[in-house]
């Protein structure tokens, strides 16, 4: 059995968002639990497993699995049938795990650090800069219409996310200002977003 532990409007709405586009939500039991949140509410929630009290957590028969780049690979990879992952073999199967690699290793850090205002030499050389991730993401989108290859992919999904959030910050490049309103403008993603901004 599939249990993911999930709070509404978190990091872990990309992952319902991709169950949703995987057709898969009737194998997953959807555990809500409470987070801290940056302004101060909600807390630590005993029944959460995570061992830092955040989600996402995907629970599959006692294999725990966290962090979004992580249950993303899992869930596809578990599901191979299904076209938002690259399963073994596929000739873009190492562009689908770099990129998903790539958001939490480089995009979310540089994106984390110019909110906070941090800028440091250490910072710049471990994982560059905005512009730098953003150039990236031009010369990827240059070509085709989605980061791995001519379809969607959960790569998409994980790395548009963060422009769901920060709508200010995407950039000025329409390549990736058309893919963004792409990867948000998804049945799987809207429906999602509009269900938690219900509650």
């Amino acid at each position: 059995m599939l249990t993911l532990y999930h709070a509404p409007r978190s990091r872990s709405t990309r992952i319902l968002q991709l169950i949703r586009d995987m057709g898969i939500e009737e194998d997953v039991d959807l555990r809500i639990v409470q987070i801290p949140r940056q302004d101060g509410s909600g807390g630590r929630d005993p029944d959460n497993p995570h061992p830092e009290g955040k989600v996402p957590l995907l629970d599959h028969d006692g294999a725990i699995i966290r962090e979004s780049n992580a249950v993303m690979l899992y869930l596809t990879d578990l599901y191979p049938e299904t076209p938002m992952g690259r399963p073994v073999g596929h000739p873009s199967r190492g562009a689908y795990l770099s990129w998903l690699a790539w958001y939490g290793n480089v995009f979310e850090p540089v994106y984390v650090l110019q909110v906070a205002g941090i800028s440091h030499p250490i910072t710049q050389v471990t994982f560059r800069d905005v512009p730098e991730a953003v150039a990236r993401l031009s010369e990827a989108l240059a070509e085709k219409d989605w980061l791995v290859d001519d379809q969607v992919s959960a790569a998409d999904l994980l790395v548009a996310s963060t422009y769901g959030w920060f709508r200010d910050l995407v950039p000025e490049d329409p390549r990736i200002r058309d893919w963004v309103a792409r990867c948000l403008s998804r049945p799987a993603v809207t429906s999602v977003i509009e269900e938690e901004m219900a509650r």
